[in-house]
């Protein structure tokens, strides 16, 4: 994950929430993150495929939530556009002939796995209304 991937994608939920009835374009959006329309669009793709927000084109489009913001956690949001273990990437290639280089990375797993799990876990029950409220 990026450093600012996971903030961008609540960020736009958060706009997403706190106008449940209303489709809100991409360059609006844009504006409240300060950032290129386009990344705003790329996040928007990524939530819709995770069923998280809906879309219409066309002069009245824009997007919306696809469901109630009680309905929807962090952690759903998280795991959407989650694209690395929080602890960050494994060393490619450790020597292999390296008691510890052989040998790093099956370990690294296990513990890149039991960390994401904390993070999923801890976000899971928080929603993003909870989150929205904090704005109101």
């Amino acid at each position: 994950m990026n450093n600012t991937r996971f903030a961008t994608a609540v960020h736009i939920m958060t706009l997403l929430a706190d106008s449940p009835q209303d489709w809100l374009t991409s360059e609006w959006m844009a504006g409240s993150i300060n950032i290129n329309p386009v990344m705003v669009r790329k996040e928007l793709s990524i939530l819709r495929e995770a069923g998280l927000v809906i879309s219409r084109q066309g002069k009245e489009g824009g997007s919306r939530l696809s469901r109630d913001a009680e309905a929807v956690t962090i952690a759903e949001i998280y795991a959407a556009v989650k694209n690395t273990d929080v602890l960050g990437k494994k060393n490619r290639k450790p020597n292999p002939l390296c008691p510890v280089g052989k040998e790093i990375n099956d370990h690294l797993n296990a513990l890149f796995s039991e960390t994401d799990q904390l993070v999923i876990k801890f976000l899971g029950n928080k929603t993003l209304k909870e989150f929205t409220d904090h704005f109101s």
